[in-house]
């Protein structure tokens, strides 16, 4: 059983505690802070995570998929070529799937361009076949196909998906890298607000600090009083940014989805995505106490 005596001091240790600390209110303006940086956070990482499932979409999509053009200006020759190329990559062991796109479904895709003149037969619409290769070693087949293609008539062309749109995957690649690049500097940028709120803690906290350690108070004893309280205040501020950013995201995801448009749609989220910004903020509060615990230790040790 405890003596009275030490008893005492453990109330008198854990007042002094609450006196340096308050628990029941978030001290200062930090977790305000912490709650902006969150919310930039969190949209940065969605981003990121966002346009790399859309280029990863992108290319298992496009993969293995190209164009054959048939550019002929007589109509009957321009069919006559079309069917029988389409035979002829049908009956190929490499080709998974020929779909010929219908001239009047062509037509109209341009149509918004060239008007009314799209549909009257007048303008030599090139035919196009669409083709599906089976997987593996994409461009041997394509550049094999070209040839076979060319000895039919040396008036079709093929093309992959995937070079007309490979910029657009290199430029959201290079969105995505610039996304995760800002995540880090909000996580430095965190990690320095911390830093500066325990040192303002810690300096203006010396005279109940002296007090503690007259008391026995140890210097991890001390330090785990700040990462506790500034842990609660992180916490507090990330999950007030979380919230707001997951508003904003759900918002900007129904109006994506509302565009009608493949590629966009194509920016989405999947579960492991969610789960990492679900984690955004407890890392932040593990941060915050752990670079907490790091200054306030540093700033007692130079004390001594």
């Amino acid at each position: 059983m405890a003596s009275p005596g030490a008893m005492g001091n453990r109330r008198a240790a854990a007042a002094a505690r609450h006196r340096l600390l308050p628990e029941g209110r978030v001290a200062g303006p930090m977790p305000w802070i912490i709650a902006i940086m969150m919310f930039l956070t969190v949209l940065s990482a969605a981003a990121g995570l966002g346009l790399g499932a859309a280029v990863k979409a992108m290319g298992a999509d496009l993969a293995g998929r190209a164009t054959v053009q048939i550019v002929e200006a007589n109509a009957e020759q321009r069919e006559r070529l079309s069917a029988a190329m389409a035979a002829a990559l049908r009956k190929d062991a490499t080709v998974r799937a020929v779909r010929p796109v219908p001239s009047a479904a062509l037509a109209e895709q341009i149509r918004p361009w060239l008007g009314q003149d799209a549909a009257s037969g007048d303008l030599p619409i090139p035919a196009l076949i669409d083709i599906e290769l089976t997987p593996g070693r994409t461009d041997a087949k394509v550049e094999r196909l070209r040839r076979q293609l060319h000895a039919l008539s040396p008036k079709a062309r093929i093309e992959p998906h995937a070079a007309f749109l490979a910029p657009l995957a290199d430029l959201l690649s290079a969105l995505g890298w610039l996304a995760a690049g800002i995540v880090m500097l909000m996580t430095l940028a965190t990690g320095a607000v911390v830093v500066l709120a325990a040192r303002a803690a810690h300096d203006s906290h010396r005279g109940t600090i002296d007090v503690l350690h007259l008391m026995g108070a140890t210097d991890v004893q001390i330090a785990r009083l700040f990462q506790r309280r500034i842990g609660l205040d992180a916490l507090f501020g990330g999950a007030l940014g979380f919230a707001c950013a997951l508003l904003v995201i759900l918002l900007l995801g129904g109006r994506l989805l509302a565009t009608g448009s493949e590629l966009l749609s194509g920016v989405q989220l999947p579960w492991t995505s969610w789960a990492a910004l679900a984690a955004i903020p407890m890392g932040c509060m593990l941060l915050a106490r752990i670079a907490a615990r790091w200054t306030v230790l540093r700033s007692l040790g130079r004390l001594l």
